[in-house]
């Protein structure tokens, strides 16, 4: 839910600050820009949307938004959910048998109801303009089921010399009703222009050409397609001010530039004759709701008058003039580029691993989870293979939680912060949940207790720009450390996939990464949780715990059997809180053992 509200809330910082960029520069460049030039530029917002769904992760482009992000996290590397650790929450369970699954939890300083409430306020304003839209396509659909073809020879003969003028090819239905004041042009897959009944009768074949060429302005410029598309972006946006604002300037600068194309088609004595044309349409009661897709010629007093001023002061666009609007347009395009990263953070897809699937055997191993919403991955190495229950699961990133300290210890005995032969660390005195926290520590023990203070020197002093480095070097889950240095790992930024997790033991196990055999060997010494007859079990637990609950439970591991490895990952999840490192292990536990793996 956080994840949510932070992408929205980053899109509408992205999209408002936009908006401002294109109105200080129509207002700073005013003289500098044609008429046509004030309306594209409104494309940049389009182009902005269309770039949060750009696969960034692709050339390593996610390393961009995920700079920004760390940017973003200023200060203490602060967390917009804003969370706390809780010395008093924690869960004291244990298991003998494994690994001790010590966990502490993260409070969040908003309730969930305020994220709730925040959802369903948008939702409810998202349906309300669905509505709103449904009864514009139902008056625009009456109109259409009103309206008669017009027979009237001249007039279609004087509309395909139009299009020939205008440059449209596409086949245009005319028709004529009583439902609209003033022609309008509809259709996106079928093109419609459509006149008001008595046009025929108090136009002359002349006067409408004028009408003709507008319309076919607007099919030209893709304008009724336009609408469409801001219209979703004004139901997406409906709070936000600077997106009413933007849409009600850009529909007027389209009518501003459809007449300055129509003009430049033009003899300058036929000018008062279209301003003459337009004026005969000018209606208060113009802006009706199916007008917001339906673009036409005509319009309120107000808006009449300010586009017959234009047409009165309108000059064909000089070379000089176009070369202006063009590189206006390039900077702006770089401004645009520079802020989509923003918008890449908020479209970021990187909360599911993609796994093409290959060499997989699903199984149903629900009986082992026993009501618990909760994947197993499985991977054979001598056999290359996967087993996977809950295909959608396994590919689901979420938090790693202590499971990550595997790679924060050997990202810390890379760094030289500790040592194969040196890896204790001193406590400094301060009392932590758990007693066997309170005492020194090395590379076993804190693995072996799961002590967070350990791992949290580790990355203060390897820093945020190396581990940066190493997570993106193993192609950590989602490579996202933006979240506070002390608990980014904590159900915060970084998230990772039960698939991952196998992946990623496999690679270290075999040191694919090319880092120190005799740090990978630490390592694995330090995972070792149990051996019988010829096998070994290594592994580590972890548990998300917030405002005192198990949501988030891990136990990922791998066995050496006969020469054999098996590499495994549980996770499991659970909202009422029982999803432990404990419970984890102890699934992982029936399902070797039957396996007959451990």
């Amino acid at each position: 839910m956080d994840t949510l509200i932070l992408r929205f809330l980053l899109s509408t910082l992205v999209v408002s600050l936009l908006i401002l960029a294109i109105l200080i520069t129509k207002k700073v460049l005013y003289k500098h820009m044609s008429v046509r030039t004030h309306y594209k530029i409104w494309y940049f917002l389009l182009l902005s949307l269309v770039t949060s769904f750009f696969p960034w992760n692709i050339f390593r482009l996610g390393e961009v938004p995920q700079y920004l992000k760390s940017l973003l996290s200023t200060g203490k590397y602060s967390t917009f959910r804003g969370e706390s650790i809780s010395r008093l929450d924690h869960s004291a369970a244990s298991n003998t048998d494994l690994l001790h699954d010590f966990t502490v939890s993260v409070n969040k300083s908003t309730p969930d109801v305020i994220y709730h409430t925040f959802i369903t306020v948008w939702v409810i304003g998202i349906a309300m303009f669905i509505g709103l839209a449904i009864c514009s396509l139902y008056q625009i659909h009456q109109i259409k089921k009103s309206a008669t073809t017009i027979p009237n020879r001249k007039i279609n003969e004087m509309l395909a010399a139009c299009k020939e003028v205008v440059g449209v090819k596409r086949k245009i239905r005319l028709t004529e009703t009583d439902n609209v004041t003033s022609p309008i042009t509809l259709g996106i897959l079928q093109p419609h222009i459509i006149l008001p009944k008595k046009t025929r009768e108090t136009f002359s074949l002349a006067e409408l050409k004028y009408v003709f060429l507008h319309e076919l302005y607007h099919q030209k410029s893709k304008d009724v397609f336009v609408n469409y598309v801001m219209l979703l972006v004004q139901a997406i946006y409906w709070f936000n001010p600077f997106v009413w604002l933007a849409l009600k300037r850009m529909q007027k600068d389209r009518e501003l530039a459809c007449d300055a194309g129509v003009l430049n088609l033009l003899d300058e004595r036929e000018y008062i004759e279209y301003g003459h044309t337009i004026i005969h349409f000018a209606d208060k009661s113009a802006e009706r709701s199916y007008g917001r897709l339906a673009p036409g010629i005509g319009g309120t007093k107000q808006q009449i008058k300010q586009r017959v001023q234009n047409i009165a002061n309108f000059h064909r666009d000089s070379p000089l003039l176009k070369w202006k609007g063009k590189i206006i347009c390039a900077v702006l395009g770089v401004f645009v580029l520079l802020l989509t990263p923003f918008t890449a953070v908020i479209a970021s897809t990187d909360d599911v691993f993609d796994f093409n699937g290959k060499n997989t055997v699903y199984e149903d191993l629900s009986s082992y989870f026993d009501g618990y919403n909760g994947s197993f991955v499985l991977y054979d190495a001598s056999k290359k293979q996967y087993q996977i229950y809950n295909s959608k699961m396994s590919r689901q990133r979420v938090s790693p939680d202590s499971t990550y300290k595997i790679y924060s210890a050997l990202f810390g005995l890379e760094s030289n912060v500790i040592s194969a032969n040196n890896s204790e660390q001193m406590w400094d005195g301060q009392i932590h949940p758990y007693q066997e926290w309170n005492k020194n520590q090395n590379l076993s023990t804190a693995l072996g207790n799961s002590v967070n203070w350990y791992f949290q020197h580790i990355d203060q002093e390897v820093g945020r720009k190396q581990l940066n480095n190493y997570f993106h070097k193993i192609k950590y889950g989602n490579e996202d450390l933006s979240g506070n240095l002390d608990r980014y790992w904590m159900e915060s930024s970084l998230k990772i996939s039960p698939i991952e997790q196998v992946q990623l033991l496999y690679a270290l196990e075999e040191n694919k990464f090319g880092f120190k055999e005799k740090n990978i060997q630490a390592i694995r010494k330090a995972l070792l949780i149990g051996e019988q007859n010829d096998r070994q079990l290594y592994g580590k637990t972890g548990t998300g715990t917030v405002d005192g609950k198990d949501v988030n439970g891990w136990f990922v591991g791998f066995v050496t059997k006969a020469g054999h490895t098996y590499y495994f990952a549980v996770n499991i999840q659970d909202e009422n809180g029982r999803a432990s490192g404990d419970k984890a292990a102890e699934i992982a536990d029936m399902i070797l053992r039957d396996k007959n793996i451990y």
